[in-house]
């Protein structure tokens, strides 16, 4: 699976994307992200406020329940503003 990461996100990580895989065990976006968050510093720091983070799969946006089985992208991005 591939990860993407966007802006502050991106910043806090110091990388645009990676191809990450995840044990059997994460289920779940959420369950991804406390994955990530534990990889490092720069991971917890970039999920530190991990229910504002808002995620896509194959570039659908989807709520952190969403089942991860089957996706070759996950995106991450923090909430955004604008009209």
């Amino acid at each position: 699976m591939k990860a993407v990461y966007f802006a502050w996100v991106r910043e806090r990580i110091g990388r645009t994307d990676e191809d990450i895989a995840p044990p059997a065990s994460v289920a779940t976006v959420g369950d991804l992200i406390a994955w990530l968050s534990a990889r490092g510093e720069n991971y917890a720091f970039a999920f530190e406020k991990a229910g504002a983070i808002r995620a896509a799969l194959d570039r659908k946006h989807v709520k952190h329940d969403a089942p991860i089985a089957g996706a070759r992208e996950v995106a991450f991005f923090p909430p955004m503003t604008g009209g």
